[in-house]
């Protein structure tokens, strides 16, 4: 399979255009960039959580009235500058999905539908702001925090998938393995949504819900919900090494669709064992953010497995 270059693909007329032909080159690490970034703030953000920071700034989108940033006096915690870190950020990665925006969209020879997912990570991360915003002037209400965790799942899917699109053709999809396998790989996706669901769901229930001073919490049994959550993380395990088997019984083998399943195994073993000891340690916030980042990684993950089993001309 070839692949076209910056060099060979057609130049937009004028300086602006032959401009944007030559970033081209930049493509890939800019979509790097952005994945990395997408997953780093779920990481800051589970920071912001667990130290009680999410009341740090106690308004949006200044921190304080009348000041963009925290002030420091004798009084002052650590909280309000975790907070603005946090949003800090998130500017920086507002600045790598414009990048990626211009970059994605200003490549006239590839297709409509590749060049419309190039703009996600833009829009994603304005919603994402604006939902930040309303996080606080509702003091962290667990069913918004947690609303904001999986939309930045979302992200990190369509970030992951619009890295493995750019380095692929826009020719019809040519399936690589046989159509149950494709089956398969598609019931794991729909098994991964009620283990990230059910997962924001146990940690809305838990001592980690949101800032210390508020008392919000989902109204379950953490343990009844926690029984749930691991129930359907061995699904898709089960699903994954199902997965597993039929694509190493693929005839000829598929390296590419062999390594992602791989990779996602390990993954979700990895936080399979998180989660099961911090479950048993009394949830220690060290943990719990593994834990998060571990999510981040396993959607990301997750989200390339079908892309891995076809190619495109």
């Amino acid at each position: 399979m070839t692949t076209q270059t910056p060099q060979d693909a057609p130049t937009t007329p004028g300086t602006v255009g032959r401009w944007l032909d030559s970033a081209r080159r930049f493509t890939t690490p800019a979509l790097v960039a952005n994945l990395v970034a997408q997953i780093v703030i779920v990481g800051t953000g589970g920071a912001v959580r667990l130290t009680g920071s999410g009341l740090g700034c106690s308004t949006w989108p200044l921190c304080e009235p009348g000041e963009f940033t925290p002030s420091f006096h004798e009084a002052t915690s650590l909280h309000p500058f975790i907070e603005f870190g946090n949003r800090t950020l998130t500017g920086v990665l507002g600045v790598i999905a414009i990048v990626v925006a211009v970059l994605v969209w200003s490549a006239r020879d590839r297709s409509t539908s590749y060049r419309v997912l190039g703009l996600v990570p833009l829009f994603g991360v304005v919603f994402q702001a604006v939902l930040g915003g309303i996080t606080v002037l509702v003091d962290l209400h667990p069913a918004v925090v947690g609303s904001h965790l999986l939309i930045s799942m979302v992200l990190i899917a369509a970030s992951a998938v619009l890295l493995d699109r750019s380095r692929e053709g826009d020719g019809a999809p040519e399936p690589l393995v046989s159509a149950r396998t494709r089956i398969v790989s598609w019931v794991l996706m729909v098994a991964l949504v009620p283990v990230l669901v059910l997962g924001v769901v146990v940690t809305g229930a838990g001592p980690h819900s949101g800032d210390s001073e508020v008392g919000y919490r989902f109204a379950v049994d953490p343990a009844h919900i926690t029984q749930f959550h691991s129930a359907s993380v061995w699904v898709f395990t089960a699903l994954l090494v199902t997965l597993l088997v039929m694509v190493y019984r693929t005839s000829p083998r598929v390296d590419r669709a062999r390594q992602a399943v791989v990779l996602l195994l390990v993954v979700t073993l990895a936080q399979g064992l998180i989660g099961y000891v911090q479950y048993f340690t009394g949830l220690p916030e060290v943990l719990v953010a593994a834990h998060m980042i571990g999510a981040a990684m396993l959607t990301a993950g997750a989200a390339r497995v079908p892309l891995a089993l076809r190619r495109r001309a």
